[in-house]
């Protein structure tokens, strides 16, 4: 029975590590940046497939049975950073057509049709990642090599996973705290005025994908060196609302809320009750957890929309030790500013043609109250 439970755990804090990989990542994407991403489980795919197909050799090999693409038997942890490269490389493809200036519902239809395109081209295609069937006998990472029980490798993987999740995490918060992170908040609440101080909206969210893409394979990677098995059926579009939901229930926007939903919503409501002894008909269990994601969905939409961990709210100290809350130059400094941080030297006001007198004459008024000059951007 111990060791049974041991199992069990050990599976749920693999789990649970890579559910918030997974929510950091679409945090950093939507909280920050305001991309709907409706195509995350996409480049989670890329990392699992890309991690898959680069250690279990050569689909020629004596014994396979599978047809792939990438076919190798890199060493460990060599997988895992291909996984995060293809992650990245596949936002780099896709950020540039789908993250133009558009509003944003049409950008959240051109990330699910991005979704239901490549699900039925992995599909239908049996030479990319052997079709339908998908790929399986992933070689576990330093099994045999370590010459461990399989409950002593999966505590081992956990640790692993956690210990990833501890760099990231701080790799995350330093990004969302630096002034690449207050840009992106700027261009998200008013992108206009962001404009008018020189803040390139697309560029911002095409690097914020890119990053957000990386975080999603190196999750993918992980999983499927863990369950040993990777299928198209895996990741369907419904996957990544379990992410925004987590999000919602968590608080958007705040990469410590992003840990309590992931325990509420995939852990609680999706992957515990997969432990327990099944009751009524099949398919039972698996109607109600959906039933369940959609209602947290809609009550946190209408009671607490912004979470159980709302977003804290950045304010700039005055120059003489106030704050600047009135009228629009507050307004344009607590979109840019964060703690005690300044403008950054590439989002200086500038005055850009076309911006209107409105936009220049409140880039100049910031950019004198920091002791510059908007026409020189010093």
């Amino acid at each position: 029975m111990g060791s049974a439970f041991s199992y069990y755990f050990a599976t749920l804090v693999v789990y649970f590590g890579v559910d918030l990989l997974s929510a950091w990542s679409l945090n950093l994407q939507y909280g920050y940046a305001g991309v709907i991403n409706f195509a995350f489980i996409v480049f989670q795919a890329a990392g699992a497939y890309i991690a898959a197909a680069t250690v279990m050799g050569p689909d020629t090999a004596p014994g396979a049975f599978q047809t792939y693409i990438f076919g190798a038997n890199l060493p460990f942890p060599l997988p895992l950073v291909l996984a995060t490269l293809a992650g990245a490389v596949l936002s780099a493809v896709i950020g540039p057509f789908a993250l133009r200036r558009l509003r944003r519902d049409y950008q959240a239809a051109v990330m699910l049709i991005v979704s239901l395109i490549l699900l039925q081209v992995v599909s239908a295609d049996i030479h990319l990642f052997n079709g339908a069937n998908g790929l399986s006998g992933v070689p576990r990472p330093l099994f045999s090599s370590l010459g461990l029980s399989l409950n002593a490798w999966q505590w081992l993987f956990a640790v692993f996973v956690l210990a990833i999740c501890v760099v990231v995490y701080f790799l995350v918060e330093w990004l969302c705290r630096s002034s690449w992170g207050r840009s992106l908040r700027a261009m998200r609440d008013q992108e206009d005025a962001a404009a008018a101080l020189g803040i390139k909206g697309t560029l911002l969210r095409i690097e914020v994908f890119i990053i957000g893409g990386a975080i999603a394979g190196l999750s993918g990677g992980l999983l499927v060196e863990f369950i040993s098995a990777w299928s198209p059926g895996a990741w369907g579009y419904p996957e990544t609302f379990v992410v925004f939901t987590a999000l919602l229930v968590g608080g958007v926007g705040n990469n410590r809320g992003a840990i309590i939903g992931t325990l509420i919503v995939p852990i609680l409501v999706l992957e515990l009750p997969t432990f327990l002894p099944a009751f009524g008909y099949p398919g039972l269990v698996d109607a109600f957890q959906w039933i369940l994601i959609g209602l947290l969905w809609m009550i946190f939409l209408y009671v607490r929309p912004r979470g159980i961990l709302p977003e804290p709210r950045y304010i700039a100290p005055d120059r003489d030790g106030g704050t600047a809350t009135g009228g629009p130059l507050g307004t344009l400094k607590r979109l840019v500013t964060h703690g005690r941080g300044d403008l950054r030297p590439e989002i200086e006001p500038q005055a850009q043609p076309g911006r209107g007198p409105v936009g220049v004459q409140v880039a100049r008024r910031v950019a004198l109250d920091h002791g510059g000059d908007a026409g020189t951007g010093r």
